[in-house]
């Protein structure tokens, strides 16, 4: 099986994957690309980008990211802030609660196990 791989994660066009869950602010709004997946599910990579807006979020699996452009910040329900843009990398746990606020259209490749 060849080495999955994209030269510019900038080309590769996402699919609508409709209002974001959970809205408090705003109407934000996904997008995303699988990229690959486990035959058997146990994980998975790809690209996710969502318009400006707030919403309440929990990671129901181990999730890295590592954002490629916007900005906006995690909360976590304990206060916690992390600010994320272009560069930031960031694992969540499984079970990460808190609340997302996007200010500029985010984007982040991901690998969720």
């Amino acid at each position: 099986m060849p080495t999955p791989h994209w030269p510019k994660a900038s080309t590769v066009e996402l699919d609508d994957w409709g209002a974001g869950a959970n809205p408090i602010a705003g109407s934000p709004r996904a997008s995303g690309k699988v990229l690959f997946q486990h035959a058997d599910g146990s994980s998975e990579c790809g690209l996710w980008s969502c318009t400006p807006g707030t919403r309440h979020i929990t990671f129901a699996v181990d999730e890295f990211c590592h954002f490629l452009s916007g900005r906006g910040s995690y909360i976590h329900e304990n206060g916690e802030a992390i600010p994320v843009e272009a560069g930031t990398l960031v694992f969540f746990p499984a079970g990460w609660t808190g609340t997302s606020e996007i200010t500029e259209t985010l984007t982040k490749a991901f690998m969720c196990r």
